[in-house]
């Protein structure tokens, strides 16, 4: 055998290896260089007391800036829209009451389930990004139809217009809109989870 042959086909076969494996890392790099900034992009909204005062612990939702319990004692109920003699839509329409302190409303105003109470109180942004993609805990949706809930979805819309005496959502929908969409087309990337010390 030519083993000047075997050598140079050994060293072609090393050298694209260290091509290919330096390609992977760099590729590797610019991706973990936008894992958290993607998610994270996203945050400002998720853990604004518009969203998290229905996608908190307990029971029952949450209202006002502060996140206090709501103080008509309303439960959750199985399917999210309260229970028996309780239900959401007995004070919330599908649009906000005119005025300070009134009722605000959007077209299906409820809970998540029971079920799947889609909890973010107390959870890290890489514990929320890994529960949004996962089917078992989001309601059975996919990637794209969790982005057409965060984008499209009226009662998560009506973040951007709460009415009267409540702060919207800290960025414009357009924005956000954007955001969601770019993490979904990475992949929707999550958060590394922080290191113990």
């Amino acid at each position: 055998m030519n083993v000047k042959l075997l050598f140079g086909c050994c060293t072609a076969v090393v050298v694209a290896g260290t091509l290919v494996a330096a390609a992977g890392s760099e590729e590797t790099q610019k991706t973990k260089g936008t894992d958290g900034r993607l998610f994270g992009a996203l945050v400002p909204v998720l853990r604004h007391p518009r969203c998290l005062n229905c996608h908190s612990t307990g029971d029952f939702p949450r209202q006002g800036d502060d996140g206090h319990p709501h103080t008509m004692d309303v439960r959750r109920g199985s399917t999210g829209i309260g229970l028996t003699g309780e239900k959401c839509s007995t004070c919330h329409q599908d649009h906000n009451l005119a005025g300070p302190h009134l009722p605000p409303g959007a077209p299906g105003w409820r809970l998540p389930t029971a079920t799947m109470p889609m909890i973010w109180q107390g959870r890290s942004d890489s514990e929320i990004c890994r529960q949004l993609k996962d089917p078992q805990q989001n309601g059975h949706r996919s990637l794209e139809q969790i982005v057409e809930h965060m984008t499209s979805d009226k009662l998560v819309l009506w973040g951007w217009n709460p009415g009267e005496g409540r702060a919207p959502v800290p960025l414009s929908h357009d924005e956000f809109a954007a955001r969601v969409k770019a993490w979904a087309a990475a992949g929707g990337p999550c958060v590394a989870p922080m290191k113990q010390r």
